[in-house]
């Protein structure tokens, strides 16, 4: 039998990382540059950091950092907030804040990630869904890695509200991650039909991958999570919406109340301070997360397995898909990720119902900050073809220890091994072994 020269595997894979770093030090040199021009526009000072209590009016700290969201993403106004509790909520709120009942939508990317199924109400009904209070929605599936721009367009009516777009591949084994400029041009034909049209986009995974961003094509309103890539791990919550004035105004009335809209909400604790300063570390620390991902791709492809994107593809996330074929590989990865966690590496994650998904899912997530996937994560649905879904990583090293750990857990693709429960043959030569087994396993079922 043949043994996996695993170091060997993992010289050419930090060699193929090498090969890409200067494209994507260039984006972050960029996108840190475009930080500190807005700090330094709206001269944040300690005193912006300070925490508030109460209704917290005239939180001058809040304030300044939605001018500085803005800035950085060319909007005309952004509602940063810690009350957001993931970036679904983030996305619900800029929906449900600008859609009403008879009011079109029309989904441009295919089935949109598990959470945001139930946000929508559909393929399945959910109470207090979009659908279920009597907005319409259309779904035009994608055309491979592309969105059919001309199905889209066609089905635009006169009750057409929005068009919602979603940059990541999601649990989607079969689309790629949306580039910036094919979400421009999208926009564009959108808008040639009715400049109104609403052209929402769900940013999470993608923020500072690129050095421009969706409202820089045209995107009227964007949202995503602070425990993601905005948040540059230090966010201990939160979430952002990003656009047009009006809309983030209506935006902020449906997380607060109408008439009051972004004028409360304490900023509590050290929270401040972990937004401005997470703020500043994302570019640098989503590049960390860059190099993580296609040295994983490399790792796993040389192993066997189907990666997407490809080691040397250009990025336009966070996320790597792995597909590893069978449960018991899927399990072990995420084992793999959370044994080489810097918290709760003791603890086993196991597959469950979780709300907001359709299939049980696995999650491996030992983060400062509980579900934070710019720290180093992993997870998958339990369908197949069992892909397991790779994300973040504060540092490229921690990267490579977690990932090589996983590779030495799961082996080749071609390798020649029967699962059986949980006892793993390889070569499958000792038939008695074998036979033992299947005997044990038998037992086991008839009782």
């Amino acid at each position: 039998m043949i043994t996996t020269s695993f170091e060997s595997i993992f010289s050419f894979s930090r060699k193929e990382v090498e090969k890409q770093k200067h494209y994507y030090d260039v984006i972050a040199l960029k996108n840190t540059r475009k930080v500190i021009a807005a700090f330094r526009k709206h001269q944040v000072s300690d005193f912006y950091l300070k925490p508030t209590t109460g209704y917290a009016y005239n939180d001058l700290g809040r304030e300044k950092l939605d001018a500085i969201y803005a800035d950085v993403f060319g909007a005309e106004a952004a509602l940063v907030r810690s009350q957001f509790v993931s970036g679904t909520h983030a996305l619900a709120v800029a929906m449900y804040g600008n859609l009403h009942p008879g009011d079109e939508v029309i989904g441009a990317t295919g089935t949109p990630y598990d959470t945001m199924q139930t946000i929508i109400g559909y393929p399945k009904k959910t109470p207090g869904s979009l659908v279920d209070i009597g907005i319409i929605y259309k779904e035009i599936p994608m055309l491979g890695n592309y969105v059919d721009i001309n199905a889209v367009c066609n089905a635009i009516t006169d009750k057409t509200k929005m068009v919602h777009i979603q940059r990541s591949c999601g649990y989607s084994s079969e689309r790629g991650t949306l580039d910036v400029a094919s979400i421009g041009r999208l926009i564009k034909e959108v808008h040639k039909i009715r400049e109104d049209i609403i052209c929402f986009v769900d940013n999470c995974y993608g923020e500072f991958t690129e050095e421009k961003e969706p409202t820089d094509y045209g995107a009227d309103l964007m949202a995503g999570s602070l425990i993601k890539n905005l948040g540059g791990g230090l966010a201990p919550t939160g979430g952002y919406v990003v656009g047009r004035k009006d809309l983030v105004y209506n935006a902020a009335c449906r997380l607060t109340v109408p008439g009051l809209a972004g004028e409360m909400g304490a900023t509590l604790g050290d929270t401040a301070r972990e937004f401005y300063q997470g703020l500043f570390m994302a570019p640098h620390v989503v590049m960390q997360a860059i190099q993580t991902a296609i040295y994983a791709a490399a790792v796993f492809r040389k192993l066997g397995y189907k990666v997407k994107p490809l080691p040397e593809e250009i990025r336009h996330d966070i996320i790597q898909s792995i597909t590893l074929k069978n449960a018991k590989n899927l399990e072990n990865f995420c084992v793999a990720i959370q044994l080489n966690s810097p918290v709760d590496a003791h603890v086993t994650p196991v597959p469950a119902d979780i709300p907001g998904y359709q299939d049980k899912v696995i999650m491996a997530a030992g983060t400062f900050v509980q579900g934070s996937s710019i720290e180093l994560s992993a997870d998958g649905p339990m369908r197949e073809p069992y892909n397991a879904f790779m994300q973040g990583g504060l540092t490229y090293e921690h990267g490579q220890l977690a990932i090589n750990a996983a590779a030495q857990m799961i082996g080749g693709a071609t390798e020649k091994r029967k699962v059986i429960g949980d006892v793993i043959l390889d070569g499958e030569k000792d038939k008695s072994i074998l036979k033992a087994c299947e005997s044990i396993i038998k037992s086991k079922n008839n009782k």
